[in-house]
C-alpha cells in the first residue's frame, strides 16, 4: 500500500529499509526514502509502519551507528569478561 504519494513510498519499502539499511527512526527514513519530507500527510502512517517494523526485529539483535549515521543490525553477542 502507498504510503507516500509524494514519493511514491509503500509500506514494503519502509520495511525494506528497516530490514536491509537499518532504517530505525523518522529522520533516517526521511533521509532515504524522503517520506514525510514534502507535505508531511504521510508521517502519521509511516511512523506506524517503521514502528510495527522495529517491534517485529529479534530481540538477539541491537542498532550500531555506521559511519554514514545509518544503523546495522547485528547480532546481539554477550561479552565474557575474564
Amino acid at each position: 500500500m502507498y504510503v507516500c504519494l509524494c514519493y511514491g513510498v509503500t509500506d514494503t519499502h519502509i520495511r525494506e529499509a528497516v530490514a536491509t539499511q537499518g532504517v530505525c527512526s523518522m529522520r533516517q527514513l526521511r533521509q532515504t526514502l524522503g517520506v514525510a519530507g514534502q507535505c508531511g500527510q504521510c508521517g502519521k502512517h509511516a511512523h506506524c509502519v517503521l514502528k510495527e517494523c522495529l517491534q517485529k526485529l529479534p530481540e538477539d539483535y541491537h542498532v550500531q551507528p555506521s559511519k554514514k549515521d545509518l544503523p546495522i543490525l547485528q547480532p546481539n553477542l554477550a561479552l565474557e569478561v575474564a
